[in-house]
């Protein structure tokens, strides 16, 4: 009773009918899988193999967004008091979603047809093709319709992909538990390895491995790691327990050909980033990581970290004045090895795009509206840092009357988490030198003047830059072909973008000048905001607001005859 009380308490203090599938398969699945036997748990940690299910998510493919709320299918029967963390996808967990358990109110779906094996253990192992043909096939595909409510048709027209995440039902310290591979990787940080250390084989190594990617898909990599022993937080976190049916109707998707690992903007401070893992660093064996950046070496020292996991180790830095491709080069020393030893970094200019002179006789017959760009964005994020602590353990040697004391210690470590959060707004007002403007409402061939605030929240400053770069498109331009970069008229965590001085506006005013020709209606500019870096990478955000065009600005033009 008592490790069952204290497992509920810390989740308080974290809250504050069998037919063969025949149909004909209708998507692709990019899942493999790996995995074992498992340890033997005890009466407050264990797990029944077969106690599991799929969470299921409908992706838009263009911009990796959730369409629909996420879906539990199991063939179990949980009990709605089984504790769990809600409705979430690893994506939305990966873009800073946090970790919100809750005690009771699980829900579920039955598929219907009864799914595959899934997570293998001692008693048996799942079987992929099995897998991908029961999640690839036209009766799941019309199940997962309906449960969502995603129209069929639409569902597999290739617009959209299925992420799939093994679940597990555990027992956890005598508390029944549902979570996915990212939740327990992401539940044992917050318990500085309190689940590894109980359940390793199912939450470290069998449920993480029961899906990953056989090629890159949704920004996430294909796993060439071990698929025979359990993997680390960040690894699971990263790259397993994922799956993804896609569909082929639409056109498929160009290959982004790049050869560089970051791109950043000149004359921004940035944040560089590597994985260090293999065997266990600590005070007794210690590990430092050296980034070479353009002639200047970076040192990193006291790395640490325990056996089985690894740590994220950065440097921050600014970039140079002028675009180029610098060859980062990351050395580490004292055992361990870095996920890259070289990293290729792009440093681009954003600025000299500004939008041509406006002119009064201007005309555009052939425009048409486009919609607005949605860049992938990121507005929180999460890491942290292992902290080694010895644990004391003094044993006597020698006779009852002679002999002496020694410390058979051992190093155990502590989690450290830490995030980063940013907000944002955008405001659009009619130029004060439109004289006819009213509001939000003006004529076309005016200015518009804008403002976008940036918010930085954070419980490490050290490891987290501000908000550095905004970039305005235009609908005039299709929102491609020129831009302005804005300019930084107020620094810090909380921070302020405007236009430059207009060198074509007569009094050099921060101003946009609107097309004569624009049509009556809405004028939205998009703004994206970006370079605020993290260790766990750069946050950014998509911005838009508008103006309302009515008329132009020869209606504000009286011409009379002269008199004689």
């Amino acid at each position: 009773m008592k490790h069952r009380l204290s497992v509920f308490l810390i989740l308080v203090l974290l809250f504050s009918f069998f037919l063969p599938v025949t149909a004909d398969a209708e998507g692709d699945g990019n899942i493999d899988h790996g995995g074992g036997g498992m340890g033997n748990g005890n009466g407050e940690n264990y797990w029944n193999p077969g106690d599991e299910g799929v969470r299921i998510t409908v992706v838009r493919a263009s911009d990796r967004a959730v369409v629909t709320t996420p879906i539990d299918f199991t063939d179990k029967a949980p009990s709605s008091t089984t504790a769990h963390f809600g409705k979430v996808s690893k994506l939305q967990y990966n873009s800073g979603t946090s970790l919100t358990p809750h005690m009771n109110g699980y829900t579920y779906n039955t598929p219907g047809i009864a799914m595959p094996r899934i997570i293998s253990s001692g008693s048996g192992q799942a079987d992929i093709d099995e897998i991908k043909r029961y999640f690839c096939s036209e009766y799941t595909l019309m199940r997962i319709s309906d449960v969502t409510g995603m129209d069929y048709e639409v569902l597999i027209n290739g617009q959209y992909k299925i992420l799939l995440e093994p679940i597990a039902y555990m027992t956890f310290q005598g508390v029944k538990m549902a979570m996915t591979a990212t939740e327990a990787a992401l539940f044992d940080q917050q318990l500085n390895g309190g689940l590894r250390s109980k359940m390793v084989s199912l939450s470290h190594k069998n449920l993480p491995l029961a899906m990953f990617l056989e090629t890159p898909d949704l920004g996430y990599p294909a796993w060439d790691g071990s698929t025979t022993t359990a993997a680390s937080n960040t690894d699971i976190i990263s790259s397993l327990g994922l799956g993804i049916v896609r569909f082929n109707e639409a056109a498929p998707e160009p290959l982004e050909v790049t050869t560089y690992d970051y791109e950043y903007r000149i004359n921004t401070e940035v944040i560089t980033s590597v994985t260090v893992r293999g065997g266990q660093a600590d005070p007794d064996h210690p590990v430092t990581v050296r980034f070479t950046i353009g002639g200047q070496t970076y040192t990193v020292s006291g790395v640490y970290y325990p056996e089985g996991d690894s740590q994220l180790v950065w440097v921050r830095w600014t970039t140079p004045s002028t675009p180029q491709t610098m060859n980062i080069h990351v050395s580490v020393s004292g055992g361990g090895s870095a996920s890259q030893g070289t990293i290729t970094a792009k440093i681009v200019d954003l600025s000299g795009n500004d939008p041509p002179n406006p002119v009064a006789d201007d005309r555009n017959n052939s425009y048409s509206s486009t919609s607005v760009p949605n860049k992938p964005q990121k507005t929180s994020s999460s890491w942290g840092v292992w902290h080694p602590r010895w644990h004391a353990y003094w044993v006597w040697h020698g006779t009852e009357e002679d002999g002496y004391w020694c410390d058979h210690g051992w190093w155990e470590f502590d989690w450290y988490a830490y995030n980063a959060s940013l907000s944002s707004s955008m405001s659009v007002v009619p130029d004060a030198k439109a004289p006819t403007a009213s509001g939000k409402l003006m004529k076309s061939g005016y200015g518009i003047n804008q403002t976008v605030t940036a918010n930085v929240s954070t419980n490490q400053s050290s490891a987290v830059t501000e908000a550095q770069n905004a970039v305005t498109y235009f609908p005039e331009y299709q929102y491609k072909t020129y831009w302005r970069l804005l300019e930084r008229t107020s620094r810090g965590y909380s921070s302020k973008f405007e236009f430059a001085s207009n060198k074509y506006s007569t009094y050099k005013r921060r101003t946009h000048f609107t097309p004569i020709w624009f049509p009556d209606g809405s004028y939205t500019p998009y703004t994206w905001l970006a370079d605020c870096w993290t260790p766990a990478g750069m946050l950014s955000v998509n911005l838009t607001d508008s103006v309302t065009i009515r008329g132009s600005l020869w209606d504000d033009w009286h011409i009379a005859p002269v008199k004689p």
